[in-house]
């Protein structure tokens, strides 16, 4: 699909159904030697944040295409001495061929496509993680076969990663349920914009009810309570978010083949116990290898090499 050459990646609310559809097949068929794929381009890494999962697979991803990897810790550069971002985004411009940015703040992706030419892709910020959803869709369409119809209950903060599951479950034409405690719901700007791309079928419902969301649901999903940048409000947030804790008792009102997902790092015990985590229900590896499928099927419709 030749129109993802050259676009950036800053929201899963820029592609259509079709190309996420694209995006997926593509992750699958690299992912079983369906299609083999070789380039000589240059990924730089730009992380404000700390990465385990995004950074590793990124990496390997680019590496396994035969490209090479830069990584660019704002420690070391001159963008981390100050150095305005479009000043930053026009010299990487003339060096890479793609650029992948974690960071806090939405509009500092948005400034970098718009100063660079390149690809510019959301490895993470406060709004969004993209990158994420599509490993998640990946894992979901693998065990179940199919997106559309599959109901994921979210539970814990509305967060980032909520964000782009509710987003990517519009295009999709899933059942996403995102239950969250009164006061920690996603942003209403992000419900509105997935009504608005929503296909037949799918359907978004937020709640604070964790056992009316979880009845029947197919995918249980959930993330830290406190996400980065936030670790200071981690112990006070840890009474208010226990209801939406998912346990033995979460599985028994699920699906009785429901999967658990996490996007990981997990805190066991907390959002999850161990013997869930640890569960025969539980995808949270295969999930976390998806990413390097994920990001390598990004990188090679973005760069346009199939």
């Amino acid at each position: 699909m030749k129109q993802l050459q050259g676009r950036d990646l800053l929201s899963l609310a820029t592609l259509t159904p079709a190309e996420i559809e694209y995006l997926l097949q593509l992750a699958w068929d690299l992912k079983n030697a369906q299609l083999t794929v070789q380039c000589n381009k240059v990924l730089g890494l730009l992380f404000y944040k700390a990465s385990t999962r995004t950074r590793v697979s990124f990496s390997v991803a680019m590496y396994q295409l035969g490209g090479q990897v830069i990584d660019l810790n704002p420690s070391v550069t001159q963008v981390g001495r100050g150095e305005p971002i479009q000043d930053t985004a026009r010299v990487l411009d003339r060096y890479l061929d793609i650029l992948a940015v974690r960071t806090f703040a939405q509009k500092d992706l948005e400034t970098f496509a718009h100063y660079a030419k390149i690809p510019i892709i959301n490895a993470l910020s406060d709004l969004a993680h993209p990158c994420q959803a599509l490993a998640d869709f990946l894992t979901i369409k693998e065990e179940f076969g199919y997106l559309k119809g599959v109901t994921l209950t979210y539970l814990g903060d509305g967060n980032n990663v909520a964000h782009s599951l509710i987003i990517g479950g519009a295009l999709t034409g899933m059942k996403i349920r995102i239950a969250t405690p009164p006061g920690y719901e996603p942003l209403p700007s992000v419900l509105k914009l997935a009504q608005e791309l929503a296909i037949e079928g799918a359907e978004i419902i937020v709640t604070t009810d964790a056992k009316e969301a979880i009845k029947g649901a197919q995918v249980l999903y959930t993330d830290v309570w406190a996400s980065m940048g936030q670790e200071d409000l981690a112990n006070d947030r840890i009474p208010i978010f226990q209801p939406y804790q998912i346990n033995a008792a979460s599985l028994q009102l699920a699906d009785p083949e429901a999967i658990v997902l996490h996007c990981l790092p997990a805190h066991r015990g907390e959002e999850l116990t161990e013997e869930v985590m640890e569960g025969k229900q539980s995808r949270l590896w295969d999930q976390a290898e998806n990413r390097l499928h994920a990001q390598k099927a990004l990188l090679v419709s973005l760069l346009g090499l199939a």
